[in-house]
């Protein structure tokens, strides 16, 4: 496969990026324009360890962080609300995010393309989720029944500006609290004190109410070959803080996109 037929395979995934990290496509695609331009003047910066994808996304973000402009909100140029919420994290953060979150990378490949170690790109994750959920906050029900993971879990949420409605050890905890007070999302561990169990509890749940989940488990094979919910998203423990906080944003960011398609839908 010849060099353009490769790239060509990564710019629908590299012009969704820069939109949702410019705030429009027609902004993103003069970025993602600049870059092919770049890569034409010096296809050797292709010649690398790393994969063309990666590459191609360290090319854009060179580009991209040496124009002066995106340091600036750029929320009015904004096509939709949420990226207009997008638009108010600081670049780079907002990137970390989007790598992450949005496109899919692993910590390391998203570190190579901003140029940083491990450490500083879980850093810039959880900045960006502290900011994130300042624009859109909600109250969180945790289901875990191992003491100190859910005051782990308690105290990341809280940092990063939601609200805890409650920690739920077994099914019939989780029931009561949802009917008390309707959470935004839930985080929930699937093997519970009792031996019942979180994805059965969330499960009734949503025959009443429609709200994002996230599994943190250390039996990802039961989320898998059960009965499972949609949105839903699994983490594995033992887990990275920064992880959860990336799937928590992600997890609210394409819940209110969904929502808004909906709405216009109808």
């Amino acid at each position: 496969m010849s060099t353009s037929q490769t790239v060509a395979q990564h710019l629908p995934y590299l012009r969704r990026y820069a939109r949702a990290l410019s705030g429009s496509q027609a902004s993103g695609d003069v970025y993602v324009a600049a870059t092919l331009e770049a890569l034409i003047q010096d296809p050797k910066v292709l010649d690398s360890t790393a994969s063309t994808r990666i590459a191609l996304y360290q090319l854009f973000t060179k580009i991209w962080n040496s124009v002066a402009l995106n340091t600036k909100s750029i929320g009015a140029a904004s096509e939709q609300p949420v990226e207009k919420h997008l638009a108010q994290i600081a670049p780079m953060p907002r990137q970390a995010f989007l790598l992450v979150a949005l496109e899919g990378l692993s910590e390391d490949d998203a570190a190579k393309v901003l140029d940083v170690d491990v450490p500083k790109l879980r850093e810039l994750v959880e900045d960006s989720g502290r900011e994130l959920a300042a624009e859109i906050a909600t109250d969180v029900l945790i289901i875990e029944d191992e003491t100190f993971i859910a005051l782990d879990l308690e105290g990341l949420v809280e940092s990063l500006g939601h609200r805890v409605l409650g920690v739920a050890r077994t099914h019939a905890e989780a029931i009561a609290l949802a009917k008390t007070k309707r959470p935004g999302i839930i985080l929930a561990d699937i093997q519970l004190a009792d031996g019942s169990s979180g994805l059965d509890a969330v499960n009734e749940m949503l025959r009443t109410f429609e709200v994002p989940v996230i599994f943190i488990t250390a039996y990802p094979e039961r989320f898998l070959t059960g009965e499972r919910p949609e949105p839903a998203f699994l983490i594995a423990k033992p887990f990275q803080p920064a992880t959860v906080s990336a799937v928590l944003s992600q997890a609210l960011f394409f819940e209110r996109n969904a929502k808004r398609r909906e709405r216009k839908a109808s």
